[in-house]
């Protein structure tokens, strides 16, 4: 009976991600969840996992605040040296 739920580590990995995006089905989540019983590692896994996604996502709020511009003088240098052919350009477009 329990069989049918038992997965590998490899398996328990997937589905973790898959949580983490809202992909994950019930089915998926309950065999998880057995998977910790027997596995701490996994367990450990999905932890470390959830918590570098909040800190991914608490940093990148905080940079979708800031604006990242060129000033309008950065912006003439470029096209002037866009325009002229800068070696410094040339190297990185070869």
């Amino acid at each position: 009976m329990f069989e049918s739920l038992k997965i590998t580590c490899d398996e328990a990995t997937t589905i973790c991600d898959k949580n983490q995006y809202g992909e994950a089905s019930i089915k998926e989540l309950i065999k998880l969840n057995l998977h910790f019983i027997k596995c701490r590692i996994c367990a450990k896994y999905t932890k470390q996992n959830m918590t570098l996604t909040k800190l991914y996502k608490g940093h990148a709020s905080s940079c979708k605040e800031r604006t990242h511009c060129m000033t309008g003088e950065d912006k003439e240098a470029l096209r002037k040296a866009l325009q002229e052919g800068s070696p410094a350009f040339k190297e990185v477009g070869s």
